[in-house]
């Protein structure tokens, strides 16, 4: 194998493909990094047999070959050669030669005829959205999954296709994160299924920002595939039953209350500055009309702060952990969110001011009070 290509596009690859090799495995192979060139392109691969990604990049190939190179020192060198043009060169004894500039490098790969292969994901229809759309999903909702492993399908996100709408979820127990994207008459074919959070995170990393860019996700038995421009995600999907998150919303919520969540969120993170692992507390809040007072007392300090809210809160006071209100303000896209509650020992629920196009959710359940 032979194949000249430009550094940065080579760094770019293998700095996404790197994020799925183990970095310790009973199989060597899993540790490296799979090259594939044809005549018409060079493939790079990182699989942990749990997540795979294949990146595509241009490249003047001069000789087809595959081989598996080590991952942490092929990444090392190509980051450090000059800003030019890299050759890579591979014998028939996988002796590896890597030159940029001046510069060369010799080492070691290995044959290709173990790498597993990614798992084949055969399905008709292909559900398509800008990229800048799934990014938004899973920012929205991938900080509420669950790291308790003894529930594993609480450790991944949710994903509903139905009509016009592609749905995310996720939740941990003490609080549900729900976003959704809306496309007029896509007609999207009826599909659920549950992504693990640590595929996501690898997702949300590759997915761009570009309204033009689009991803197609396709459904197979156990995996799931995201194809972008030049790079595929592949993963498997979490088994179990996942809980009817609909009905933790509560029917009704007769207190609403308006919030500018740069406000809101200072004053959150002001009263929860004493607030640590060693000293924990809730926060105590207490809504009023056209206010709110926020309070903290741990053993060793207070803390006690006001912000401004339209509405009346009808002096409900509730509890909640200053860590799980921060997250979910902080994953408000809009200026503004409206606070619904029924009752102290009722969850809060923050959802989009009337008007507004963004269509989420997110619900914290109560702290009970002393």
């Amino acid at each position: 194998m032979k194949f000249v290509c430009e550094k940065l596009s080579l760094v770019n690859a293998i700095s996404i493909v790197s994020r799925t090799v183990s970095p310790k495995s009973s199989l060597a192979f899993l540790e490296g990094i799979y090259l594939a060139a044809d005549e018409h392109e060079l493939r790079l691969t990182g699989y942990n047999l749990e997540t795979g990604i294949t990146v595509r990049l241009e490249a003047r190939i001069r000789q087809t070959g595959e081989c598996v190179m080590p991952a942490r020192m092929f990444a090392d060198i190509v980051r450090k050669l000059p800003d030019e043009a890299v050759l890579v060169e591979v014998d028939e004894n996988y002796r590896v030669t890597i030159k940029g500039g001046v510069a060369s490098f010799q080492l070691m790969a290995t044959a290709a005829d173990e790498y597993p292969q990614l798992p084949a994901v055969e399905e008709e229809s292909a559900v398509r959205l800008p990229q800048s759309a799934l990014r938004e999903l899973i920012s929205g909702t991938i900080f509420a999954v669950s790291d308790d492993n003894a529930n594993a399908i609480y450790t991944g996100c949710l994903v509903e296709a139905r009509d016009d709408t592609i749905t995310m979820v996720a939740i941990d127990g003490y609080r549900m994160a729900k976003r959704a994207w809306r496309q007029a008459d896509a007609g999207f074919p009826a599909m659920s299924f549950v992504v693990p959070s640590s595929a996501l995170k690898e997702l949300e990393k590759i997915l761009e920002t570009d309204e033009e860019k689009t991803v197609s996700f396709t459904l197979g038995k156990k995996h799931i595939s995201f194809e972008m421009e030049n790079a595929t995600l592949i993963c498997r999907l979490l088994e179990g039953k996942f809980a009817e998150w609909r009905r933790f919303i509560p029917a009704s919520t007769p207190i609403q209350l308006v919030a500018n969540v740069a406000e809101l969120t200072a004053t959150v993170e002001r009263v929860g500055l004493i607030v640590s692992e060693k000293y924990k507390s809730p926060v105590r809040c207490l809504f009023s009309k056209d206010g709110a007072e926020f309070r903290t007392v741990t053993t060793i300090a207070s803390a006690t702060d006001g912000c401004r809210l339209a509405g009346d809160g009808k002096d409900t006071e509730i509890g909640f952990s200053c860590r799980y209100m921060l997250e979910a303000l902080k994953a408000v896209p809009t200026e503004e969110v409206t606070l619904l509650l029924s009752g102290g020992l009722s969850p809060i629920l923050l959802v989009p001011c009337e008007g507004e196009e963004k269509d989420y959710t997110y619900l914290i359940q109560p702290v009970r009070l002393n």
